[in-house]
Formats: structure tokens, sequence, C-alpha cells
């Protein structure tokens, strides 16, 4: 067993297909087919079901998953370590991000100046609701997530807080108001963002004893700010994730009691991450963001 075999092993298990992991490691399909039917004569299973135009993880190809990338990472916290003790010079760093806050926002600032200081470090960045971003950590397919506090499996670290704003139709009777409350926005139409605090957003309700008339499920934020504008329905956003001009057609009311949303990094364990995770959350604190 290598780790080339279990960095194929994943790569086809997340993109389904032994073509499109090809593609994605610039090896030929052959190569990829060899590598896996190796590593299930050694292992003796088999790990995937194959179909025609996908391929999907058996019961114990996605036990075993979980542990190849878990090897992977150790492996590449020792590179790491090692391409540390160069300099920082090489290396790989995975980031998962969420919504406009994170991605937007936080996300270019500190990707900045950690270039400029690790000039050699590989970085990816893979975007997703907030609950993608936990599940990615989880699977250790990133090595670091953008996440909402609190999160108590993870090691966290604090970096912004913002508020939860109240979104509504300029010509809507809550719009002459100075406040909202959750009550308040039960009343009306309720668009739901599905990728950010959503999350956050149910559970507020729900903890409230309350239930939002949600008419519309909105992939992306830039949905849900459509919506309200065209006067559909009212909703709960994260002040930071609206845009610099926002929109005339709409406007932002704080909630009544006020409601903070803080965001940060998590790992899943800090004892066990690389030198360039530890050197992107020591940059991010430092920006004081």
């Amino acid at each position: 067993m290598t780790l080339t075999q279990l960095e194929i092993f994943s790569l086809v298990a997340e993109l389904q297909g032994f073509t499109s992991a090809a593609h994605r490691l610039g090896i030929s399909q052959s190569a990829v087919s060899h590598a896996i039917k190796a590593l299930e004569q050694e292992l003796g299973v088999a790990l995937f079901r194959r179909h025609q135009t996908l391929v999907e993880t058996s019961d114990i190809g996605q036990q075993l998953l979980g542990r190849a990338r878990a090897m992977l990472g150790l492996a590449n916290t020792l590179q790491q370590e090692a391409a540390d003790a160069r300099g920082m010079k090489r290396g790989t760093l995975r980031i998962g991000s969420f919504g406009p806050t994170s991605s937007t926002y936080l996300l270019p600032r500190i990707l900045s100046r950690f270039r400029q200081a690790h000039p050699g470090i590989e970085v990816h960045v893979d975007e997703g609701p907030d609950r993608q971003v936990i599940h990615w950590l989880d699977e250790r397919r990133v090595d670091i997530g953008f996440v909402v506090l609190e999160q108590e499996r993870l090691d966290t670290y604090p970096l912004f807080e913002d508020q939860m704003v109240a979104l509504l139709p300029t010509d809507h009777p809550l719009a002459d108001r100075e406040q909202v409350t959750l009550k308040d926005l039960c009343g009306a139409p309720f668009a739901l963002t599905e990728a950010g605090s959503s999350e956050l957003v149910t559970r507020l309700f729900s903890d409230a004893r309350l239930v939002p008339n949600v008419r519309y499920r909105c992939s992306q934020l830039l949905s849900t700010l459509e919506t309200v504008s065209r006067g559909d329905a009212v909703s709960l956003v994260a002040q930071a994730s609206l845009p610099a001009t926002p929109d005339p057609r709409y406007v932002q009311r704080p909630l009544l009691p006020a409601v903070p949303r803080k965001v940060g990094l998590a790992v899943l364990d800090r004892r066990q991450s690389s030198p360039a995770t530890l050197a992107f959350i020591r940059i991010a604190q430092s920006l004081a963001l």
C-alpha cells in the first residue's frame, strides 16, 4: 500500500469517476484503474461499486475512506514540517469557505498576506454552505475551514463578529420600524438562504419556538437579495454578507433583541495541523478582522 494509491482512492471517491480522477491527477485512466485494482487486491475487498457513468464507494470503501484521508493528512503534515525546517518553501493548504462573509470579506485579505509570506505553498479553496465546510473538515478534505462559532467538536479561532439583520423590501410595513423581532418576520413569506448562516437562522427560530413561513430556499445570497428586492419575501441574513453598496429596493433592520454572529477558523485537531495551517491561523488573527 502506498500513499499514491491512497491519494488516487480518495480522489476517485470524491469525484465518483476514474476518468475525472485521472484528469485531475494528470495521469492515464488505466494508471488509476491499476492503482485501485492493486489496492483492492492487497486489502481483499471491493472499494467501489461500478455503474455505467459513475462509481461510488462500497460500504467498506466508505469506512476505509476516512482512514485513508487521515493517513494522507498526516503525511501532508510530515511533509509540511519538513518544509517548515527548510523555510516552508513547498506544501499545500486546503481551505473550506462559506458565503460572502468568508469568501469575499475575510479570505482575500488573509490570502494576500499569506501568499506574500509563503509564496511556495499551493492553496486550494473549496466553497460550500457552512455545514458543508464542517463535513469537509470531518472527512479531512480540507485542512482548515471558516465556520460559524461555536463548534465544540473542533479546535476554533474566533476572527470576526457581526450582527444578524432583517432584510425587508423597501415598501414593506416593517421597513418603517427601527428594529424587528423574529416574530415579526413570521408574518410574511420568508426566503431562507441555504448557504452561509442557514443553520444559525434555523436554530434562532427553533429556539424561539417560532416557525417562519419559508416560501423560498435560495442556494446563494444573491438569489435571496433578488427575492426580497422584488417584494416577494423577507429574510434574515448576516450583516457582513451584504454588498457594500446595497440595492435601494431593500433595507436592513437590526433584530430585537440583537443577535451576534461569530465567525472563525476551525481545524479538527491543532496538534495534527500542518505548519502551513498554523501559519494561516496566525496571519488571520494578526489582521484583527
